[in-house]
């Protein structure tokens, strides 16, 4: 089955001087109309061929009847009746020696061949029955009947799978055939025509012409079609059990002799061209070890691995193992480090145009230059920067990084939870490779790169992979990690001149050993001047640089920042600041591209346009309109934030409820609060009788959030306080502080965020336990800024502090 496809129809072939011709065709190419047959015909007779009505075959011509014959029909008409003779061995057959079933077919093409013979390149049209003989000599010629029953056939759902069938069949023999064209796949799949792809897979089917003789002589299309796929099944088992027998012919010569012959031979071919692949490798390997400042442990290592790279065969397994190690260790950078920069004041100028503020890291940093200098070797810190997100932790690495003038390399540990990604695999182990921590110094080129170490406080516990937060035990301790054992080197590795930075939301997930090995540096959010600063040093020109605005098609006052921060924003970093400054670029940027009329200046009544409504109204978090509502301070991983407390009174028996998401700690504050407010009652004023015939209510609001925690105890009081004696809060006061049973205030934690989130709130007075007096000393006078501070020990100094003298109209009357 060989086909050969050119896009020309049959009247360019007929009427053309091409020597191109499709071996298939289509349905267009004849019709099953009675009227076309003629009513005699020159019979041609075929010997072990049998053509089918629109397939093209190409025959050679020999016999002097054949000639005579193609010469007059090609002469006038073109139209023969062409039948396959019943004895091939004959000659020179007679009429009853001629099958009668046969084919109308159109001479397309006659030509003379080099040889002096001549072939004849025929087109099968219409199915025909030789009915009479009418001429013997010089060539038979017949009366004929056309048989036109290729055209009617049910299309039915059987008769389409029959069809799918014979293509499925004739597709597999194609590929179990090695001496069949993947073109003839091609043709089979195009053809859409039923009568064709039964007449086309016949006339190539690989069986005797008598087999399709048969074929041709059934007149109904569903029995041929039948038929023709009993001899294609019967063709597959052949092919499928000659395979069979040729695979298991080659399997029998013995493998490991055909390796012996097939390296041999390799081999031989290797030394003609001066070394092969193999030895090329080993050459350069030792070409880079010369250029190595290893230790000497190491060289040596390296030397006897390299030994045994070169005792194995290139065509094991192992091989690709054993050099892909190699290859590590020639990688690394061993006592190879970068030049550190010594200019101090030019360190900080890169530190300051970077960040603004966070001045206690820049300070740490030029003391670490300022030693490295005077030492001229030194273990490098281990820091670890806390704060919540969008204080620029992350970024200030590569700023310290470019500071020192050493390689930046950050590694994102947020959800890492297999050892093996910080200690690496062992070898053994089929697709083993370095930890992370080998493979970034692999790729820095360099044993000193500043290595940011991202999102500490996010890495897994310990799992059934291990656990990776003690693996990081001695990737971080200064006395240990000159030395860290990486399971694939199977070496140690100096790390100690390497600058790790970890940052972190939160010091809680981190374990305790991991946390004590690290320097820890609190970065609290910004006030909003700070913010200010920030976006118009950094935030604006990245978002411009991002956008492609020029400074002078947008203008972005301090007002119009101010405004963004304290209505669209609420946080203590500057991402969300970032995004909003990119939305209103975004906004004027459209503008420009449709080149509309806009004002340059942004007005502060532009930004509702823009932005939408103010999302945040801190008036209503602070203001204490009626008896019950106090404003407390809390921590978050995010930094600080107001925490309003709501309490409310309804008859009842004395009961009391707490809602908004509350753990059991903060649970427990409301209970101590309760009870020390029944131990005051006298002082107070308030009556017995109250707390025995009206439930107490206390919510706190965001009720989605989870809260807990000690430091809203003073809150929590205070508010049942002001609902029990009617007694309003001062507007803009807010506290924070732990309640004993006694009516103790003692300290809490997180007292510079809070501070923070006080000034984002324009909070005015706040209440602190006596104990943390000392947070505030450490403070940057900076952030307390028009704060007033209260300093109290006990719970009643709360109520003399918080409450206002008279009696709220709203009070409940007992």
């Amino acid at each position: 089955m060989s086909f050969k496809i050119q896009p020309l129809s049959l009247s360019d072939i007929a009427g053309g001087d091409t020597d191109f011709f499709p071996l298939m065709s289509g349905p267009e190419d004849y019709k099953y109309d009675s009227e076309l047959v003629p009513k005699s015909l020159p019979v041609l007779p075929l010997r072990n061929t049998v053509l089918f009505p629109g397939v093209l075959i190409p025959i050679t011509v020999g016999r002097a009847k054949s000639l005579k014959l193609i010469t007059d029909a090609n002469e006038e008409n073109k139209l023969i009746a062409v039948v396959a003779q019943k004895d091939a061995a004959i000659e020179d057959p007679d009429f009853d020696g001629l099958f009668k079933i046969g084919v109308m077919a159109q001479i397309l093409k006659v030509l003379k061949m080099p040889d002096d013979t001549t072939t004849v390149i025929i087109q099968g049209q219409n199915r025909i029955e030789l009915k009479k003989e009418l001429q013997k000599e010089p060539y038979f010629v017949a009366e004929v009947e056309p048989l036109l029953t290729d055209g009617v056939f049910e299309n039915t759902d059987t008769f389409t799978a029959l069809m799918d069938s014979i293509k499925d069949l004739a597709l597999k023999i194609i590929h179990l055939n090695p001496n069949i064209p993947n073109e003839a796949g091609f043709a089979i799949k195009n053809i859409e025509n039923a009568p064709f792809l039964v007449n086309f897979v016949s006339s190539n089917l690989n069986t005797s012409h008598l087999d399709k003789q048969n074929l041709l002589e059934i007149t109904d299309l569903s029995q041929r079609a039948e038929k023709l796929l009993e001899l294609l099944s019967r063709e597959v088992k052949m092919l499928e059990l000659k395979n069979q027998i040729q695979d298991k012919v080659k399997t029998d010569l013995d493998k490991q002799q055909r390796d012996y012959l097939l390296s041999q031979q390799l081999k031989t071919i290797q030394d003609e061209l001066g070394g092969g692949p193999h030895d090329q490798d080993i050459k350069e390997l030792k070409e880079k070890a010369l250029l190595k400042k290893w230790p000497v442990n190491v060289k040596n290592q390296f030397e006897k691995e390299l030994d045994k790279l070169g005792r194995m065969h290139p065509q094991a397994a192992e091989y690709s193992v054993q050099h892909n190690y190699l290859e590590t260790l020639v990688d690394l950078p061993w006592n190879e480090f970068s030049n550190d920069k010594f200019d101090l004041k030019k360190a900080q100028r890169i530190l300051d145009e970077d960040h603004y503020g966070l001045e206690k890291i820049k300070e740490r940093i030029i003391e670490y230059l300022a030693v490295l200098k005077l030492k001229g070797d030194m273990k490098s810190p281990i820091l670890c920067l806390v704060g919540p997100p969008g204080v620029g932790k992350t970024s200030l690495g590569k700023s310290i990084a470019r500071a020192l003038g050493r390689e930046y390399i950050r590694m994102a540990l947020g959800g890492l939870r297999d050892e093996a990604e910080i200690r690496g695999h062992r070898k053994t182990y089929i697709g083993a490779m370095p930890g992370r921590i080998i493979q970034s110094l692999k790729k820095a080129k360099k044993s000193n790169p500043v290595f940011v170490l991202d999102e500490i406080d996010k890495v897994a516990g310990n799992s059934f992979n291990g656990d990776p937060s003690s693996a990081l035990l001695e990737v971080l301790d200064p006395e240990q990690n000159m030395a860290f054992y990486d399971n694939y080197l199977e070496l140690e590795y100096d790390l100690s001149r390497v600058l790790f930075i970890a940052t972190a939301n939160s010091l809680t997930p981190i374990q305790p050993a991991l946390r004590d090995r690290m320097e820890i540096i609190d970065i609290s959010g910004y006030l909003p001047e700070e913010k200010v600063q920030i976006a118009k040093r950094h935030l604006v020109k990245k978002q411009f640089n991002e956008h492609g605005l020029k400074k002078e098609q947008l203008v972005l006052s301090n007002k119009v920042i101010e405004h963004l921060i304290d209505n669209y924003t609420l946080e203590s970093g500057v991402r969300g600041l970032e995004k909003n400054i990119a939305k209103i670029i975004r906004n004027r940027a459209k503008y420009i591209v449709l080149e509309e009329e806009y004002n340059p200046m942004i007005q502060v009544e532009d930004l509702q346009t823009i932005l939408g409504p103010p999302r945040f109204l801190r008036d209503n978090i602070v203001n204490h309109t009626v008896p019950g509502i106090v404003t407390g301070l809390a921590w978050t991983q995010v930094g600080g934030k107001i925490l309003p407390v709501e309490a409310s009174l309804s008859r009842g028996k004395g009961n009391y409820t707490m809602t908004g998401s509350l753990g059991d700690v903060m649970k427990e504050s409301f209970t101590l609060a309760h009870k020390l407010l029944k131990s005051k009652a006298d002082l107070l004023n308030i009556p017995i009788e109250a707390f025995e015939k009206w439930d107490a209510h206390v919510h706190v609001p965001d009720g989605s959030t989870p809260k807990d925690g000690p430091s809203a105890g003073i809150t929590i009081f205070t508010a049942l306080a002001s609902l029990f004696t009617g007694r309003k809060v001062k507007s803009k006061l807010a506290m924070t502080g732990e309640i004993t049973l006694s009516g103790r205030v003692t300290a809490v934690g997180g007292i510079k965020e809070k501070i923070l989130a006080a000034q984002r709130a324009k909070i005015k007075d706040i209440i602190l336990s006596k104990e943390n007096e000392k947070d505030i000393a450490d403070i940057n006078q900076k952030y307390l800024k028009g704060i007033v501070f209260h300093y109290v020990t006990d719970a009643m100094e709360v109520i003399d502090i918080a409450l206002l003298k008279s009696i709220s109209p709203e009070a409940v009357r007992f």
